[in-house]
């Protein structure tokens, strides 16, 4: 018997942990990746080795693919489109995907649904910055529309200084100004929706950033249920306006007077969901698995009340020499993945700790002393 085949397009540490997902449910999964032994590769994907926007590689993985999905945005959507319009499935549907790309197109989108988001602005000119800093203050993030991912393609810009080195920074790109809204939390909630529009959403989650990285995740979210179920309402919403199924992250600024803002959404499996390998019934990996290619979304419950995601990011510039995963792995309810790539560098997202336990105090405990504990 042929097995049904998941086409990924990127083989990163995403459609790693999506190979790991899908091989259990009885795929053979096929990966588009320009890395040698890529990530995917190395845990039983087959491999295309080509760049993400080489189409005749696109075109090579639709020949040997049932469903085709994604693990980042930054793609090639055209030939996806071409794809999907010759009979081969692609999920989430390549017009979602190229909205998303184009991160200016995607707030006009969400606030042409009347779902809340900060104040924005087309940059062509200085000025056009200088006019926006006048009317909403005068701290904004100026932000390229398209590549930008874990803070690149974002500067901070609060005098005619940075402005200056901003615009020279991002010479020749697509800009466009935000407002820096002043907020409590950020939050992020998962939604998965299947062929035939279904959804689920998994709980709340509190997502920490430094250096725009996302560093830390707790679930559920330390807020009001009234808060909590406003988020879900507003992540179902949007994500319901979207062609396609997968799951989608929504993340979200919580503001001082308890109203939500959408900050971005992922048309795919995200960090702030890797929890959800060791703390929930249905992963987002098989979740995502599961909702493109028809089969029933699982359920989302907890298996734990409480669970601590910590990335663990490299911090120098190398080849990867793993150290402590002893000591990490002698906790309680400490659980360590790591993504197989051979070289670190600062910054660069290596692997993840998860943590769960029945007080917020105590998971916080194991997740952080198994970090500590790592070196990579």
């Amino acid at each position: 018997m042929k097995q049904p085949v998941i086409g990924i397009v990127g083989g990163g540490q995403l459609g790693r942990m999506l190979t790991q997902a899908a091989i259990p449910l009885g795929f053979t999964v096929v990966v588009v990746d320009p890395n040698e032994n890529c990530p995917a590769a190395q845990v039983g994907a087959k491999q295309i080795k080509a760049n993400l926007y080489d189409s005749d590689a696109l075109h090579r993985l639709a020949k040997q693919a049932d469903f085709i999905t994604i693990e980042i945005e930054h793609l090639e959507t055209k030939t996806l489109k071409k794809i999907a319009e010759a009979g081969v499935p692609v999920n989430p549907h390549p017009d979602t995907i190229a909205l998303i790309q184009d991160k200016y197109q995607q707030k006009e989108f969400l606030q042409k649904h009347d779902l809340p988001v900060a104040p924005f602005q087309q940059v062509d000119s200085a000025t056009d910055v200088r006019n926006f800093m006048k009317k909403h203050g005068q701290k904004v993030f100026l932000k390229t529309r398209h590549g930008a991912f874990d803070g690149r393609g974002n500067a901070t810009v609060s005098s005619s200084k940075e402005l200056t080195e901003a615009l020279q920074h991002f010479k020749d790109k697509q800009l466009y100004v935000e407002a820096a809204v002043p907020f409590q939390q950020e939050l992020a909630v998962l939604v998965a929706k299947d062929m035939k529009g279904n959804t689920q959403t998994y709980p709340v989650t509190e997502t920490f950033h430094e250096r725009s990285i996302c560093i830390q995740t707790i679930t559920p979210a330390r807020f009001s249920k009234t808060i909590q179920s406003k988020a879900v309402k507003l992540a179902t919403e949007a994500i319901s306006k979207l062609e396609g199924a997968g799951l989608f992250a929504v993340e979200f600024f919580l503001l001082d007077d308890g109203s939500l803002m959408i900050n971005e959404i992922a048309p795919r499996v995200h960090n702030s969901g890797h929890f959800t390998i060791d703390a929930s019934v249905t992963s987002q990996f098989e979740q995502h698995i599961r909702a493109i290619s028809n089969l029933p979304l699982g359920s989302t419950k907890l298996t734990a009340p409480y669970a601590v995601m910590r990335n663990i990011l490299g911090k120098r510039d190398g080849e990867a020499q793993l150290d402590g995963i002893h000591t990490a792995l002698s906790l309680d309810h400490v659980n360590v993945h790591f993504y197989g790539k051979f070289m670190t560098k600062l910054d660069r997202k290596m692997g993840h700790i998860t943590a769960t336990g029945d007080t917020i105090k105590q998971t916080l405990e194991r997740a952080l002393q198994a970090e500590q504990s790592i070196s990579i």
